[in-house]
């Protein structure tokens, strides 16, 4: 889909920009990556049913995914990573970088009677059992509405969010359909031997909600409490690109990509690598493109603007010296300072780069703790000069320019 609108952009004359572009303020890209797990004649094992067997088996499945997402958190993070996606995460509907499962509360209510033994809904009376005699009703319509869950059960299939709009499904599916087919080989190796399956079914279902509940989360993903609340269930808060690569050399991530026969070591070792490089690649070309743009863009332009106002306050003082020129003289105060900010902040930015460590691991955290800081730095004083800057002088669109004018 993404190559048929790259070509067909290029056949009108135009170029189909797929990153996440992420504005200040404003939303970027991305996509949701519906997913659900069927039998080979189409049976959604995510569909609760309408018995208490079928119902057994959706609960059976739901625990699988709830421990899978839970233990491999850091690959569904690793499957999004990239130097555009860290802008977009956390922001403007974007889900968060903290992996969680969203149920819904009927769902959740369910889970939690199940673990505690008490009674659901209109079952007052019963003790519910996994699938014997009590049967959940729930509304299969269960939608996060507020967007800001990573993962959320929607009816019948999960939503995994956090995709950029540039990803390919590919590597999300291959973390997800690696996770729970490791979990569901750990489920088939202890249901297997069972010499009273109902009993350890039951028991399998609850041991795995009471262990893994804590990547349960309905609320929203924004709060600041629940960066906390996350950090105190012990969930991962892998912030940048970096950051979630670190974790893919884990021995309990090659473990489970080597027993489902879907990488070998030395893959992941070179994906980890690639990764890496692509990554630091990217940060690289926008620091040089923004060194580039304030030099021959930004600097003169504040030069031009400096110059306007000295001419303007001269030109008045010359003419009437007992005129006001506050104004005049403030702002070419303010675009001196700035200019001397930003003037600094490229030769620091230029100077940093000339450190590159050799070391791939090293390379992505060196460009996301120092060059994307001086950038940030940059700027902010960029931003400002832009602030106070006439139309006329300013030599790049604003934000009015890019989201509301009309050619």
């Amino acid at each position: 889909m993404m190559e048929l609108m790259r070509k067909t952009a290029s056949k009108h004359g135009m170029v189909c920009l797929l990153h996440e572009k992420p504005f200040d303020g404003v939303n970027g890209s991305g996509k949701h990556n519906n997913w659900s797990i069927s039998t080979d004649t189409g049976k959604n094992l995510l569909d609760p049913g309408e018995t208490p067997s079928q119902n057994a088996q959706f609960l059976l499945f739901l625990a699988a995914i709830i421990k899978a997402v839970d233990e491999y958190q850091d690959l569904l993070r690793i499957s999004v990573a990239s130097a555009g996606n860290d802008h977009r995460l956390g922001a403007n509907e974007a889900p968060p970088a903290i992996i969680s499962i969203f149920l819904g509360d009927e769902l959740s209510e369910i889970l939690d009677c199940l673990e505690s033994g008490k009674p659901y809904g209109k079952h007052a009376k019963e003790k519910m059992e996994i699938g014997v005699s009590v049967l959940p009703d729930f509304n299969k319509d269960a939608t996060d509405r507020n967007r800001t869950s990573p993962f959320a059960f929607t009816g019948n299939k999960f939503e995994f969010r956090m995709l950029g709009s540039q990803d390919s499904i590919a590597c999300a599916n291959i973390m997800i359909n690696t996770a729970v087919s490791q979990v569901l080989g750990e489920f088939a190796d202890q249901l297997e031997k069972s010499s009273d399956f109902q009993k350890d079914l039951q028991a399998l279902i609850l041991k795995t909600i009471r262990e893994h509940k804590r990547i349960i989360f309905n609320g929203n993903g924004y709060d600041d409490s629940w960066v906390q609340e996350a950090e105190k269930r012990g969930l991962y808060n892998l912030r940048s690109t970096p950051d979630a690569l670190d974790h893919l050399l884990d021995e309990k991530n090659l473990k489970a990509f080597k027993a489902q026969k879907i990488f070998s070591e030395s893959e992941i070792r070179s994906r980890y690598e690639i990764q890496n490089e692509n990554y630091s690649k990217i940060i690289h070309i926008e620091a040089m493109t923004m060194i580039d743009m304030t030099r021959k863009q930004i600097l003169p332009a504040a030069a031009t603007f400096a110059r306007s106002l000295s001419e303007t306050v001269s030109a008045v003082k010359a003419v009437c010296t007992d005129c006001d020129t506050s104004y005049e003289g403030g702002t070419l105060k303010t675009v001196s300072e700035l200019t001397k900010a930003i003037y600094e902040a490229v030769g620091k930015l230029e100077s940093d780069l000339d450190g590159i460590p050799l070391d791939i691991g090293k390379q992505g955290h060196f460009f996301h703790d120092v060059v994307l800081a001086d950038m940030e730095g940059l700027r902010a004083s960029v931003d400002a000069l832009e602030a106070i800057s006439p139309k006329d002088v300013w030599p790049l669109p604003s934000y009015g320019d890019l989201l509301f004018s009309v050619r």
